[in-house]
């Protein structure tokens, strides 16, 4: 799922995933706060009942002539997923909700202030998610002030799209086919690949996977549908040269936070000495913004840093060229890719500890 920190905004595509957690109303298992899942299944049942299909919404005088446009490319995306790339078959974005361009989710994500671990929430079927996800803002608040209220780091992003994991048939939303035609592309593969592989409870390997399939996707389907030279596969490209460098940005400056965390500093020494680390980071990147090509990160830092907000945003970027090598070794072929992770994905373990071994 596609998320963006809330104001001020980070403008990244997939800073913060959430998979609705509507199963779990369906299962009522212990450990679940009844309220939060009750929350989330009258939002999901809200856009579900919402939502019309794909062709009528193009009949209807509501959207605009690019929207229109946009809305038809979703059904070319999907298949090219399916049959190009190996991703699951679903009944998924064939139909619309139009009643808000709003994103539908708010993410509210927590951490310690001297650890680089995300908090996280149990949920049946999906294992620990390292966010909740709400469909009220007022709700999302006050989720993080409860937290901050225990001492840690939080902040709340906003999703630009959500999966299911198969359960229901998800629907476009209006913000997608307002958005730009690129984010679009990236979007609908970065959630389809989490129907086709998602590893219970290992965000990081769930987010990673799919950003990289998002982009790399999304470059392959631009030459396909425009060729080689068009202005939207040349942004594609772009697109992945700027996550390129941004995730060894994340990397390199979680490096040294990691440094300091586990040193035998004492908590005080360590929250005085991160915002020197903060401080210089900011610095690095506004030397590094120079080399992008897109706008894609350039809203980073408008947030305050903390761990909350740094580890939400490693949980997309951070493992990027793992990605990128893994897909290397399977001759370029997201397919090969996808069917090599799934039979690593069967063993017990963390998965991303398994491939870097």
């Amino acid at each position: 799922m596609y998320a963006k920190i809330m104001k001020p905004t980070i403008q990244l595509k997939r800073l913060i995933a959430w998979a609705v957690l509507a199963p779990a109303v369906m299962l009522m298992l212990s450990g679940c706060r009844l309220s939060y899942v009750l929350h989330a299944a009258a939002g999901q049942f809200r856009l579900l009942n919402g939502s019309v299909p794909v062709e009528q919404a193009l009949k209807e005088n509501s959207l605009t002539p690019e929207q229109k446009k946009r809305l038809q490319m979703v059904a070319a995306i999907k298949a090219f997923g399916e049959n190009e790339l190996g991703l699951k078959k679903t009944g998924s974005y064939e139909t619309v909700f139009l009643h808000s361009p709003q994103s539908p989710i708010y993410v509210v994500s927590a951490a310690p202030k001297d650890q680089l671990s995300l908090i996280t929430w149990w949920f049946p079927v999906v294992g620990r998610m390292p966010y909740l996800g709400f469909f009220d803002l007022d709700r999302a608040n006050a989720e993080k002030t409860k937290l901050l209220g225990k001492g840690l780091d939080a902040v709340i992003g906003w999703a630009e799209a959500y999966s299911t994991l198969g359960w229901f048939h998800d629907p476009v939303t209006l913000n997608l086919i307002e958005g730009s035609t690129l984010s679009l592309v990236e979007t609908v593969l970065h959630e389809m690949t989490h129907t086709t592989l998602y590893v219970k409870g290992q965000g990081e390997f769930n987010e990673g996977l799919a950003v990289l399939v998002g982009k790399k996707g999304a470059l392959l389907f631009m030459e396909k549908t425009y060729g080689p030279t068009h202005p939207l596969t040349r942004e594609a490209a772009e697109s992945i040269h700027d996550e390129e460098l941004f995730s060894c940005f994340v990397a390199s400056l979680l490096e040294k936070l990691e440094g300091l965390y586990n040193s035998q500093k004492t908590y005080e020494q360590k929250l005085a000495e991160r915002e020197g680390i903060f401080e210089g980071a900011l610095q690095q990147f506004e030397v590094l913004k120079s080399r992008m090509k897109t706008t894609c990160f350039l809203g980073f830092g408008t947030h305050p840093l903390d761990n909350a907000y740094l580890m939400s945003i490693a949980l997309y970027h951070r493992r990027f060229r793992t990605f990128e090598n893994l897909l290397e070794k399977s001759d370029g072929s997201i397919k090969l890719m996808l069917a090599d992770l799934r039979d690593v994905a069967k063993k017990e373990g963390n998965v991303l500890e398994t491939l870097q071994e």
